[in-house]
This record gives structure tokens, sequence and C-alpha cells, in this order.
């Protein structure tokens, strides 16, 4: 999945450049309305893979640009400056959705179910978490068999986005909960299978234009050409989309924090207490400098581990816990400084910071818990994992 190399620094610049003209006259105007309607923003992100935005890093012949990696987090960070949903939309093809795909699929399948994704003609979901079993992808319940030229799927998974508008999801079952990992397999499941049942949540406390819910499988049968991978390759299946996953969390997080530093200064410079911007009071200065320099900082953690994946690491575990560790809690005390500098108004629907702390907090808890994060910082700086390089 690797692109065709780094662009220069100029080409580079320009295509940010065009990427944040696209962000405010696109998705700024409208973002707080799909927001408060819980309504997945389907016609940007579509307008965004038409100019070949959506899964960039792809080869071209997988729809994508073959773009360098740390190209492609820099405009995830800064489209995620007006909607980080539509950064998610972006990184489907590299990521959840399609990096497992790419890796363990048939040329069959990644021309099937990969390639539109990046052309904005599809959207997918991934069925891992489960009800009881999350952060351990090897413990899951929902369980598969083949029956002839099929195989056919029983359980439920949990927290599992886009059912709104999602035409397949890459789903984990397993063969036999006694082989742990080596029981998993993979399986693309039509949105539309006899006995898939989605139940959506509603009202969420943030990312409310992602329609996430439950997927109830109920003798759902696929055909064993949907099976990614070989029998028991599933987990690693899963496993190959961790650290892009994580880079798009980390780089989305980033474009919230800025987008919170970008919300208070213009509020600190307009806003008159004491005759005097509260911009000129110390402590909201205090704040300020403290989120751009948390901005900043994990900025670099994001375009490292970026530049990690165009030298050809695969999987640097480490580096993807510290990027999306640090990044997530950066946008949660950018969030809650941008709330306190706003005051009463921070909690009002007029501003975007609300949606903003909302947000932030979600980012501490998907693609791993940020426990889950620190435990494994400090196990590598003990030794207790094995370095990535």
């Amino acid at each position: 999945m690797s692109g065709n190399g780094p662009l220069s620094e100029v080409e580079r610049a320009h295509l940010l450049e065009s990427v944040r003209e696209f962000a405010a006259r696109e998705i700024a105007p409208h973002v707080a309305t799909y927001d408060r309607e819980e309504r997945f923003p389907a016609e940007i992100v579509r307008k965004v893979a038409q100019l070949g935005w959506v899964g960039a890093v792809l080869p071209p012949r997988y729809g994508g640009q073959g773009l360098d990696w740390e190209t492609f987090a820099a405009m995830i960070m800064e489209i995620s400056r007006s909607c980080h949903i539509v950064g998610l939309g972006m990184s489907l093809p590299s990521g959840l959705a399609g990096a497992g795909i790419l890796r363990y699929g048939t040329e069959e399948q990644k021309q099937r179910w990969v390639a539109p994704l990046a052309r904005g003609e599809a959207f997918a979901g991934t069925g891992v978490t489960e009800p009881r079993s999350g952060t351990d992808v090897a413990g899951m319940t929902t369980t598969c068999r083949r029956e002839g030229d099929a195989y056919v799927i029983n359980g439920a998974k949990a927290w599992i986005s886009f059912l709104d508008v999602a035409d397949w999801f890459l789903t984990f079952a397993t063969l036999d909960r006694s082989l742990g990992r080596a029981g998993v397999c993979a399986f693309v499941v039509p949105h539309d299978a006899p006995g898939l049942t989605l139940r959506p949540y509603k009202n969420k406390l943030g990312f409310r234009p992602v329609c996430t819910g439950d997927l109830v499988l109920d003798e759902v049968r696929v055909p064993a050409e949907n099976l990614i991978g070989d029998e028991g390759d599933g987990y690693q299946v899963a496993m190959a989309a961790v650290e892009t996953g994580r880079l798009s969390v980390a780089a989305r997080a980033v474009g919230l924090a800025q987008a919170c530093v970008d919300a208070a200064t213009a509020y600190a410079r307009e806003r008159i207490v004491f005759d005097q911007p509260i911009g000129r009071f110390q402590l909201v200065q205090q704040m300020i400098t403290e989120m751009v320099i948390g901005v900043e900082s994990a900025r670099h953690f994001v375009l490292r581990l970026a530049r990690l994946k165009d030298e050809g690491i695969e999987r640097p575990r480490r580096d993807a816990s510290l990027a999306k560790l640090h990044a997530s809690d950066v946008a949660m005390r950018a969030a809650t400084s941008a709330v306190q500098i706003h005051g009463a108004y921070g909690v009002s629907d007029e501003y975007p910071v609300g949606r903003y702390f909302r947000d932030a907090k979600v980012f501490q808890i998907i693609e791993g818990t940020n426990q889950l994060h620190t435990t494994m910082v400090a196990e590598y700086a003990l030794g207790y994992r094995e370095p990535d390089r």
C-alpha cells in the first residue's frame, strides 16, 4: 500500500491549500447541520473522492493516487479542521475497511470491494467489536461454519459504524474458539444479506454523523468467495488495519485540536471584558499556549508515524500508540480549554466548540482506549514488547 514517494514541498503545499479551500467552501457551512441531524455527509465524501483524495495512498489501479503517507496524513489533518468525519471517509479504503483486503485479498476482491470505496461509489463498515470483546479481538464469540460453497455466520457485533450507508461489512468470526487467533476468519457480508439485522444507536455523545450500532448475524450465509485470505487468517486481516486506523484517528484528532485553537483564538480576540479582549489576559494566553504546544507536538507524532509507513515499516506499533494516545489527549485538553475560553457561549450550539468537546472524548476511546495505549508505550520502554524496528 506504499505510495509512489513523497511530493515536493511545493506540490504538497499546493495540494494542502486545495484541501483547505475545499473544506472552507464545501464542508464548513454544513457540518453543524448534518451533525445535528445525525446524518453522514455522503454527498461531500463523494466530492472528495472525485478529487482523488479518498484512499489517496492506494495505487491508481485501486482508485488511489499513490500518494505518500506523510502527505495523506497532512490532508486528513487539514480537512479534519472542518470535519473529522469527512477525514474518516477519506481513510476508509486504506484503513479498517480496506487495508485487510488489500493485504490478504485476491485481485478480484480488491477490485470488487476496495476500488469502489476509493472512487466514492460505495461505503463500508467493519464488524470487529462485540458486546463482550472489544480490545480482545481473539476473544470474539461470533462463529462461522463451512457448508458446501458457503459460510454461515452467527453472532453479534457492537459499535459498528456506517450502518446507514455501508454497502458491505468486513466481519470477523471464529471457526472454533479453542483455536484462539488461529480460528478467526474474515468475511465480506453484504448489507442486505438475509439474516443480517442492523440496530443503530441514536443520540450519541459524539461522532453523531456516523450511524453506529449493532450487527446481529442470524444464520447469515455468504459465499466462500467472500472469505478474505484463508481460514484462520482473520486475525491478521484485522491487525493489518490497526496502525493505519490509528494513524487516521490521530490525524483527525490533530485536525480537531487545531480547530479548537482556531475557534479559541478568534473568540479571544473578539470577546471584550473589562474594556479589552480576553486574549490580553494571562490565564487565557496560558491556555492558548498549551493548546498550541499540544497541537504542534501531536502533529509531529502523526507525521513521524506516516514517515515510518513511507519507509516501509508495515506495523510501527509503538509509534502508532504514541500518536493515537497523544493526539487524542491533546484534542480533549484543547476542546476543554476552548469551551472554557468561550465561557457560557461554549455550551451554546451557536459555537462549534461544544461539538469539538463531545467528539474529542470519543477519540480517547476508539482504536484502542488510551489506557491500553498507555500500557503499550510503557511496555515498549520497559522492554516487555519487542521494538518495531
